[in-house]
């Protein structure tokens, strides 16, 4: 648990403006040096260039409802209580949580798209608020005409800062809807990546699936894929319609930081890019999210605060972070004092080149069954080792994989005796974190 008991702006300085950009699904490799060479996306290429790009962020939950819990309020799962879809966020919870925070300090606040959790409006939040709570749809009708998500949050957020006194600080947060399923990009892009060839990737093999055990290959990520994309034609074309979801981001996110240029808001307004959670393209014979693997874990985050030295811009860093980071990271920066039993870290002191100690690991956990075609699982994940556990079956299913060596997690060295060392510290490591917790948060039945 981390008390942040420093401030990182003092009364003589304005108080920083806050625009957070979350999307849905959206892999870490689609940012960036990219696997997906067709996908362009220079806007938000732009803020990591101006700001420092995170290549080693991960959720401790992979799971929309959850994730973006923990995005709000800096807490693991067991501590925020949001276990499912239906469920919303404690009333103690939500007023921690770092809009709550900041519209108490004197920010205003926004909210605009899927906010992705149970419950009603929260009260006492949002001085604007245009979100939901379910998925929402790719498009509505506004003033007679079919506009799309992205494009809609867009303008709803130049409104937004339009609106605004400049004598007040705010703080707004854009959710979008893309790129989750159903895949409907802008008709714009509907023919981007038209030619592009994508192959099913490495672990897609039938010989790596044979290695996974039976619940897993009988899971909802495997039944998704069959569905989604069970022939190289339907890959390649799903592959497409996730990218052109992306590229809709990309063009809203200009749109957006245009808006705070043409408004001289830039130069005091702090931008954070981040996902909800990471996806399978096919790895592991997958689709959708859920595992411990990489593809679903790992998320793009950015950071672009225009007040940091130009040597602390445009740059990247490998420390392992998390999204129950980027609450306190925003709340010291705005200068408000953080509630001492967060989970995350403020990622301040990295952005500024500080050397810190820092976190050598993490803890993972997705207890969210689906009726029980998602096995439930736990794990620790340090710099170079992952160890998972599924406890659903009989006995619990242990994995255990060399990062350093193993990057597409293909050999599961768990139950291989030269590796047992290993696997009994990170296991031992694992017992130590959860012997601290509280139980699981469970899906209401």
């Amino acid at each position: 648990m981390l008390a942040i008991c420093c401030r990182s702006v003092t009364a003589a300085e304005p108080r920083p403006n806050f625009v957070f950009l979350l999307t849905d699904d959206q892999r870490a490799d689609t940012v960036g040096p990219r696997n997906y060479g067709p996908l362009e996306t220079p806007h938000i290429d732009r803020l990591a260039q101006q700001g420092v790009r995170f290549t080693n962020a991960f959720v401790t939950t992979s799971i929309c409802c959850i994730s973006r819990a923990s995005y709000l309020t800096g807490r693991l799962a067991r501590h925020h209580q949001v276990g499912d879809f239906a469920t919303p966020l404690p009333a103690e919870i939500l007023a921690t949580s770092f809009p709550a925070l900041l519209h108490q300090a004197g920010y205003r606040t926004g909210c605009l798209g899927k906010w992705g959790i149970g419950g009603p409006e929260p009260q006492g939040v949002f001085d604007t608020w245009h979100a939901w709570g379910g998925q929402g749809d790719f498009f509505e009708e506004i003033d007679g005409q079919r506009v799309h998500n992205s494009q809609m949050l867009a303008e709803r957020a130049e409104a937004f800062l339009r609106a605004g006194p400049r004598d007040q600080p705010f703080c707004l947060l854009v959710y979008y809807k893309s790129p989750h399923d159903p895949y409907q990009p802008d008709p714009r892009d509907a023919e981007a990546f038209r030619d592009a060839v994508f192959e099913f990737p490495r672990t897609a093999s039938p010989e790596h699936f044979a290695t996974l055990p039976e619940f897993i290959r009988t899971s909802e990520g495997y039944t998704r894929a069959q569905k989604a994309h069970p022939t190289r034609a339907a890959y390649r074309e799903f592959v497409k319609q996730y990218l052109r979801c992306i590229a809709g981001v990309d063009r809203s996110v200009g749109q957006i930081t245009q808006a705070l240029d043409e408004l001289k808001l830039a130069d005091n307004t702090v931008v954070v890019y981040a996902s909800d959670n990471g996806f399978f393209l096919g790895e592991h014979g997958m689709s959708h999210k859920w595992l411990m693997h990489e593809e679903s874990i790992r998320v793009p985050l950015i950071v672009k605060d225009p007040r940091l030295p130009a040597p602390f811009q445009n740059r990247t860093l490998d420390d392992l972070v998390l999204n129950i980071d980027v609450a306190p990271t925003i709340l010291q920066m705005a200068g408000v004092i953080a509630p001492d039993d967060l989970d995350g870290r403020s990622l301040w002191p990295l952005l500024r080149g500080q050397r810190i100690a820092w976190r050598d690991d993490f803890f993972y956990e997705h207890h969210y069954h689906h009726g029980g075609k998602i096995p439930r699982t736990e794990g620790l994940r340090t710099r170079d080792w992952k160890y998972i556990t599924y406890f659903d079956v009989e006995p619990a299913y242990e994995e255990l994989y060399d990062l350093a060596h193993d990057p597409l997690e293909e050999r599961n060295l768990a139950g291989v005796p030269q590796y047992r060392e290993q696997f009994d510290k990170l296991k031992q490591r694992y017992l130590q974190v959860t012997s601290e917790l509280p139980p699981p948060v469970l899906p209401r039945k």
